[in-house]
């Protein structure tokens, strides 16, 4: 397999738009990353794009059309919010075996749009825990009174985490939200499923992304520092009732364990994090999953200040999903937009010293029940 690079990055505004379409959103993704990337539409050969809800089928060839990118392969694909990193992934493999030198990764979603803002979805007959009730966010509010029980977490801890991130929001231009909160003003918040209040919950929201990836031996044509895919892995599976703990993703954690393994590094090795942070207390077990420190310390360490722009290892400084919104099929690659910015050094205000290594994690699930899911994790290197 041969080294792949990405050499180009580019997003939308992230915010409700229902105004623009998914593929105005997806254009100006697609081109912001080909200039980024120094390339023309006419050198694309290959393209992936994601999106979950739509009106309209073939959105890759719609998004690229509209820059003038015709008659080559467009594979488009859904696996819930995993779906940016399957595109990513997708265009990676083709790379990397040599099929193409070059291709694009693109991922889309209008959620303000879609079926699930303007009308309830019941569980299907086959969803026993949805008929139940344990729908979206109410899986994480058993989660969460678990994790207090089990380890002494407060619900001060995961407002903490909605705090910490809408602060590193504030200094993204491309944030849904750019307010501070206090801890407070996150619990005073309207309860949404206790204890996790409106603020601990990711918006719905419109926005694209793209990345353009490219063979490493060529990608010196266009880069002077192109950044290294040095692992992506996808995965599937984690049926919660087959878990020893159901605080603890076996999906997530052999993920991350394989891309680890594949990029020769292991968590400590890493300088920065952008991971899946759709409800406050999310935020805190991805950390263990990813072995950013053990099982149960994850309240330590965010409390240690080590999360945050300035600690040891910063997660989320885009804002996350919680800040940046959460378009479930954009978000895989908008975290590739961001770690690259981090990577290149040109992330602003936001700017972690010195990053060399960049972790992103996006995980997807069935809805309501989350019995089943996919997990995307990638490792960029300068």
């Amino acid at each position: 397999m041969r080294e792949v690079a990405v050499i180009g990055v580019g997003q939308s505004v992230f915010g409700k738009l229902p105004e623009r379409s998914p593929f105005e959103l997806g254009q100006e993704a697609v081109m912001a990353a080909l200039k980024d990337a120094n390339v023309s539409p006419e050198e694309i050969p290959v393209g992936y794009c994601s999106r979950l809800y739509f009106d309209t089928a073939v959105s890759g060839q719609n998004i690229l059309a509209r820059v003038g990118i015709h008659n080559i392969e467009v594979v488009n694909v859904e696996n819930a919010c995993a779906g940016g990193s399957t595109s990513f992934r997708g265009v990676w493999k083709d790379i990397a075996s040599g099929l193409y030198d070059i291709g694009i990764a693109i991922g889309v979603e209008s959620m303000t749009t879609s079926p699930i803002a303007h009308k309830m979805i019941p569980p299907g007959k086959e969803d026993l825990e949805g008929q139940l009730g344990i729908t979206m966010p109410a899986i994480f509010s058993i989660l969460a009174n678990r994790y207090m029980e089990q380890y002494g977490a407060t619900v001060e801890d995961f407002a903490q985490v909605s705090v910490k991130n809408h602060h590193h929001g504030c200094l993204n231009p491309y944030s849904q939200y750019k307010k501070e909160f206090t801890v407070e003003e996150v619990l005073n918040s309207r309860m949404i499923a206790d204890p996790i209040t409106l603020l601990e919950c990711c918006p719905n929201t419109d926005g694209a992304a793209a990345a353009v990836l490219c063979s490493m031996d060529r990608a010196r044509r266009y880069a002077s520092t192109p950044i290294k895919v040095a692992a992506t892995v996808l995965l599937s599976g984690d049926y919660k009732h087959l878990n020893d703990d159901m605080l603890f993703s076996v999906l997530g954690s052999k993920a991350a364990k394989m891309a680890y393994e594949m990029a020769g590094i292991g968590p400590e090795d890493l300088d920065v994090v952008d991971l899946h942070d759709a409800f406050a207390p999310e935020e805190i077990f991805r950390y263990e999953e990813l072995g950013l420190c053990p099982r149960g310390e994850g309240v330590r360490l965010l409390n240690s200040g080590a999360t945050a722009l300035g600690g040891s290892i910063p997660v989320n400084t885009g804002g996350g999903l919680l800040s940046l919104g959460h378009p479930l099929s954009a978000s895989g690659i908008r975290q590739i937009v961001e770690l690259a910015l981090q990577l290149r050094g040109q992330a602003g205000a936001r700017q972690v010293p010195n990053a060399k290594v960049a972790l992103a994690h996006m995980l997807g699930g069935s809805v309501p029940s989350l019995d089943a899911g996919a997990c995307g994790i990638e490792i960029l290197t300068t």
